[in-house]
Parts: C-alpha cells; sequence; structure tokens
C-alpha cells in the first residue's frame, strides 16, 4: 500500500508547494465546464485544469489526445500499443467507463464499450480542453463518476487568414494540417483540416507476455479529420451557431499471426444551437446535436468487418437567471441513445433530464449548489447533488470543499451481449468528499486537494463472465500543483498519491499506479523557447488482485521553437530522450527514443 492518506498527510502535502500539480489556470481564464457558466477559472470551486492551444501545440508530435491528457493532474492512461491503439483514460482513479467526454457540449462515446475512442480525436482540431475532476452527474448526469474532460474545437476571429502546419519524425510520422479562419463583430467561422499517419511498431514487443496475440509486423495508423464552426450575432444577446468534428482512423494491431487485423473508426459530432437574452437577466440557449462512434473491425475471425455503432441524439434547453444574489440555473435536457453491434443485438434507450443550480458569491464566501434527475427508460430514475464551499481566509489564499454523488449507467453490451449480457443490472454509484487548498501570488500559483470518493454497485464480471452488481471500491488521493516563473524559468508541476483500491479484494485496481508526477520547464530567448519534461509513474498490476506487476518508470522530453517571423515558426521535440522501455498495458509496446520537427505559419 503506497500511503495511507489521511488529514496528517494533508497538512504535510500542503505544506509542501514546490513539486505541485499543474497550475491552475490564469485569472483570465473562463471555464464553463465546472459550472455549465461562464466563471473565471480562479473562482471555480471544482478541481478544473485548462489547456489552451499554446500548450497544445507544444505537444509536437503528440497526437495522442490520451498522451497530453496523462501529463496533467489526476490523470493517467494505459495503451495497447502506440499511436491509434485501444487506449484508457483514468481521472482519479476511476475506471475509464466512469469519465464523460463532451465535444463542444455534446456527449461523444460508444454506448456499448461503454469509454470514448480517445486516440482518435486530433489535436490539430482542438482550441482548448477543460478537465473537471471529480463526480459531475449533478450536472451531466451519467458516468461522470471520475470526471468531466470538455472539448472545444476551434474557432475563428479578426480578419480572414490561412494557417498551415506540416511536420515529420520517427516511426514515419507525418502530420499536416491547414485552416480558414475568421470573424467580424457578428461573424466568426473557421473550418480546417488534417492528416497524421504513422508506420508505427509491433503493437506488442513480448511473446512470452500475450503468447496468443504476438505478431512481430509493424502496426501502422493514420488518421483524417475535418472541423468546421459558425456564429452570427443577429443582434445585441442573440446569437446562433453551428460546428462539426469528424475524424477517421484506421488502426492495425496485433491479434497472431497469419492475418493483418484493422479497424476503421470514425467519430462525427455535430450541433447547432440559439443564444438568446430574453431579459437583462434571463438568458436562454437551446442546443440541438448528434454524436456517432462507429467502429468496424477486420480480423480473422471476421475477415469482411464486424461492426458496431453508436448514435446519441441530444436536446438541451439552458436558461441562465441573473438573480439578486448569485445566478440560477434550469435546463432539460432529452438524449436519445441507439447501438448496433453487428448480427448482435440493436438497441436504443431514452433519458430525459431536469438540472438546477446556483452560484453565488457573499464577500469571501463562494457557494455552488447543483441538483439532477435523469428518468432513463431502462432503468428507472435516479437523482444526483452536489454542494462546493469556498472562504478566501486571505487575498492570495482559499480554501474549499465539495461533497457529490454520481452514478454511471450499464452499457448495452453489459446489459444485452448474447450469452453474457444481464438485463438486471443497476447503476453504478459514487460519493464523493473533498477539500482544497489555493494559494495565488505574484504569479505564483499552488494547489492542494485532497479526495475521498467510495463506489457502489459496482459492474463486475463473475466466474462465467456475467456482470453483476457486486463490487465497491474506494479512490482516494491528493493532488498537488505548482505554476510559475522562477529565475526566468515558467515551471509547471504537479505529483499525485493515489489509493484506488477495491474494497471487496483490499488490492489495488487494476492499470493504476500509486504515485505519478509531471514536470515542464520552459525559457524564452527573444525568438527561442526551449524547454524540457519530466513523466514519472509508479509500479500497478495489469490485472485484476494484484497479479501481472509493471514495473514504474521515468520520460524526458525536450522541446524548442524558434520564430522565423512573427507569422512562421519551426519546432522540434525529442521524446523518450533516454530510451526507456517501459510499459502502461502488460506486453504492449511503448515508443523509444524519438524526434519530432515541424514548421507552423500562423498570421497574426
Amino acid at each position: 500500500m503506497i500511503i495511507r492518506l489521511s488529514t496528517a498527510a494533508l497538512a504535510v502535502a500542503s505544506a509542501f508547494p514546490a513539486i505541485a500539480l499543474a497550475a491552475p489556470a490564469e485569472q483570465s481564464t473562463v471555464v464553463v465546464t465546472a459550472t455549465r457558466q461562464a466563471q473565471r477559472a480562479d473562482e471555480s470551486l471544482a478541481d478544473v485544469t485548462v489547456i489552451e492551444r499554446a500548450q497544445i501545440e507544444r505537444a509536437g508530435s503528440t497526437f495522442s489526445l490520451p498522451e497530453l491528457l496523462a501529463r496533467q493532474p489526476g490523470i493517467q492512461m494505459s495503451s495497447s500499443g502506440g499511436p491509434g491503439k485501444a487506449t484508457d483514460v483514468f481521472i482519479r482513479g476511476a475506471s475509464p467507463r466512469q469519465t464523460l467526454l463532451i465535444v463542444d457540449g455534446m456527449r461523444l462515446g460508444s454506448a456499448t464499450l461503454g469509454s470514448p475512442t480517445w486516440q482518435d480525436i486530433p489535436l490539430s482540431q482542438i482550441e482548448r480542453i477543460e478537465i473537471v475532476r471529480g463526480p459531475a452527474s449533478a450536472l451531466y448526469g451519467a458516468d461522470a463518476i471520475g470526471g468531466v474532460i470538455q472539448i472545444f474545437t476551434r474557432k475563428g476571429e479578426g480578419a480572414p487568414k490561412v494557417d498551415a502546419f506540416v511536420g515529420v519524425g520517427s516511426y514515419g510520422t507525418r502530420e499536416t494540417s491547414v485552416g480558414v479562419s475568421g470573424g467580424t463583430d457578428k461573424l466568426s467561422y473557421s473550418v480546417r483540416g488534417g492528416y497524421a499517419e504513422n508506420d508505427g511498431y509491433s503493437a506488442i514487443y513480448s511473446k512470452t507476455k500475450q503468447p496468443f496475440y504476438y505478431n512481430p509486423d509493424k502496426d501502422p495508423y493514420r488518421n483524417s479529420n475535418l472541423s468546421a464552426k459558425l456564429s452570427y450575432r443577429l443582434a445585441d444577446g442573440h446569437e446562433v451557431g453551428a460546428s462539426i468534428l469528424y475524424a477517421t482512423g484506421r488502426n492495425h494491431y496485433d491479434s497472431g499471426l497469419g492475418f493483418d487485423n484493422f479497424s476503421d473508426d470514425v467519430q462525427n459530432v455535430w450541433n447547432l444551437y440559439s443564444r438568446n437574452r430574453l431579459s437583462d437577466v434571463w438568458t436562454s440557449t437551446v442546443r440541438f446535436g448528434q454524436s456517432i462512434d462507429d467502429a468496424k473491425n477486420f480480423a480473422s475471425y471476421a475477415p469482411n468487418g464486424a461492426s458496431i455503432k453508436t448514435t446519441q441524439q441530444q436536446f438541451m434547453w439552458q436558461n441562465d437567471i441573473r438573480l439578486p444574489v448569485g445566478t440560477l440555473l434550469a435546463a432539460y435536457e432529452n438524449l436519445h441513445q441507439k447501438a448496433v453491434n453487428q448480427d448482435t443485438f440493436d438497441v436504443s434507450r431514452s433519458i430525459n433530464s431536469a438540472l438546477l443550480g446556483w452560484t453565488a458569491g457573499f464577500g469571501a464566501h463562494k457557494v455552488q449548489l447543483n441538483a439532477r434527475h435523469d428518468d432513463n427508460s431502462q432503468f428507472g430514475g435516479k437523482t444526483t447533488g452536489y454542494a462546493g464551499y469556498g472562504y478566501q481566509i486571505l487575498p492570495t489564499l482559499r480554501v474549499q470543499g465539495s461533497i457529490g454523488n454520481a452514478f454511471r449507467a450499464p452499457t448495452f453490451n453489459e446489459l444485452y451481449y448474447p450469452g453474457y449480457g444481464n438485463v438486471n443490472l443497476k447503476p453504478e454509484s459514487a460519493y464523493n468528499k473533498e477539500v482544497g487548498l489555493l494559494w495565488e501570488q505574484h504569479g505564483h500559483n499552488v494547489s492542494a486537494t485532497y479526495f475521498r470518493n467510495r463506489v457502489t454497485n459496482m459492474i463486475v464480471n463473475d466466474q462465467n463472465f456475467i456482470p453483476q452488481n457486486v463490487g465497491s471500491a474506494r479512490l482516494e488521493g491528493i493532488s498537488l500543483g505548482y505554476g510559475g516563473q522562477l529565475a526566468g524559468f515558467d515551471i509547471v508541476a504537479n505529483i499525485d498519491f493515489l489509493d484506488p483500491k477495491d474494497l471487496d479484494t483490499g488490492t489495488r485496481l487494476q492499470r493504476r499506479a500509486n504515485k505519478t508526477g509531471n514536470l515542464a520547464v520552459s525559457r524564452s530567448f527573444a525568438a527561442l523557447t526551449v524547454g524540457a519534461e519530466w513523466q514519472g509513474a509508479g509500479g500497478r498490476y495489469d490485472r485484476t488482485g494484484e497479479t501481472k506487476p509493471m514495473g514504474g518508470y521515468g520520460l524526458v522530453n525536450a522541446f524548442a521553437k524558434y520564430a522565423l517571423s512573427k507569422e512562421l515558426g519551426v519546432e522540434a521535440r525529442a521524446n523518450n530522450i533516454l530510451d526507456k522501455q517501459y510499459e502502461t498495458a502488460l506486453g504492449f509496446k511503448t515508443a523509444g527514443a524519438n524526434v519530432f520537427f515541424g514548421v507552423r505559419y500562423t498570421p497574426q
């Protein structure tokens, strides 16, 4: 056991800011995911991280969204063999099925597998990412036990312009993207396309660890993507808009000798909205859209392809009402999910939801209250709530805490898969408590958060591989962060201590490390910016019951960017400089030492 997390441990952690976590967003940063209403990030009572476009570009050859997320506080990932391969994301130790992905306000993911296809979402199409750690079902409904990640696609502003990027790197990596964007006081538009590919390497490097799937051939990956966003202001306080993100990937993977296994995956999400200020205190937003997660697998057992498709049709009506004290949120949502598993099942369900929220500030006090009721056509009703409070002890120091519950709906596979489904499953439930301390002064910010999340009615497979509501888990941890400038160097760092325990067996949950940390140091010299990164993780277990151990690792990266002009720059990145061999899933290979070079044209 790594650490017995306690009040004493929190006190020690709070006094140790020098190895802290990724810096909270700057004061001017506005976030919406934590409350569904715009607020300054430094006023949020939730544990929030914002990744801006500049940080995304710095990722360079990391055109994998999960790799970028895994550098953030409280997030871990496991990958089955490199770019494009099946990838899981864990927030605060919650399972991959207990994290909700939203793109421009729309849910995106598979209702059969229960998790998004993270690896196919291209970074080139993302303007910013907001991460909310902790249960958020009181705002977003099912599946937000570990947290919510919302992606905002690229937008346009200012004079019409064309931007472009081209890069090449190790393992035959090639990446290109081009966009057209602009805007006026009434119109904003952006259209862009991109393509990335990688010759790859054998997804499985160890025949001993994966004897039935091993194949020494290379497993390449390619991704084509497109996004568009348009908004028009009809009059003061009245705006209509639309956005779309489309990405398709072909991923080759290992599944034994004698057949070139690959899958074709499509992620498609679009929405239309109308935002109207109906009075000085009342703004109404109506949003309608659809998301599709479509996978077609070509393998030895299905040479002509086996298809699994999830369609989610979504309608939302949100009202934001400014009160004499605080702001009221009142909303209605309808979600219709349909899943087609070729030759297996064709099923659907509808969820009607009503939610209320109130946020307010009283001098040094801040309050957030949320409640939501989801009526699911499969398992009935579920009510969730959230209460957060913050107190500004000093102008530079704030303490905050929250309690909240959340749930995860059973997937269609868990309910209906022939021979292995269980139609009597109930939702998983979670109850979370957390407390945080935030300090900010003269450009330095430090944060410390302690959380304890109890998950019950966990869905686990019995000895016959039939899912049952029998499990329970405790997700407990401390997350520390620092961001600021020291001696001319920009520094962002985080360290997490996690105890993700299966309470039925007393063992650690699989593929979660109990210690992780990240450190990024950079400095600018006129037109040149250089930096280095360190990413570390402790050991973990690949299987339940603390079996199949995997060792910890530390990775060192370096990057540089040189501005040839205000509009043109060259970039370089070296990853895993020490050529560390490590695993995030047993027997599956990760990239060794590799480099990437790019040229970026970005008109001012």
